[in-house]
């Protein structure tokens, strides 16, 4: 793979980034990795890993260790109840659609 294959031209500006706080463009322009394709970005990772793999180098979790990952996870997200509280109205609000779904599906049978 050559350089030339993923490296943006200095002079263009065709990739702007845009800021968390609005959807402005700024100025500044995507570089590297960041520039390139997602194809070609996650062909890029692939190797690594597994070169990784192949040295020994790489972690792979045990399932305990998953199991962990996870726990801890979910209990960072369950501490913003404001967001759990939204969820919880999301799932609410499509179970019952689903529902009603069903019942208007059997009602036309």
């Amino acid at each position: 793979m050559d350089k030339s294959d993923w490296m943006p031209d200095s002079k263009s500006n065709d990739n702007p980034v845009n800021t968390p706080r609005d959807d402005a463009p700024s100025t500044r322009r995507r570089r590297g990795f960041a520039c390139m394709d997602g194809a070609l970005q996650r062909a890029i990772s692939s190797k690594g890993g597994k070169a990784a793999h192949a040295k020994g180098k790489a972690h792979e979790f045990t399932a305990e260790e998953a199991r962990e990952a996870g726990r801890k996870g979910g209990h960072s997200v369950s501490r913003n109840r404001e967001h759990m509280a939204r969820i919880g109205r999301e799932g609410g609000k499509a179970r019952g659609r689903a529902q009603q779904e069903r019942k208007a599906r059997a009602a036309a049978e």
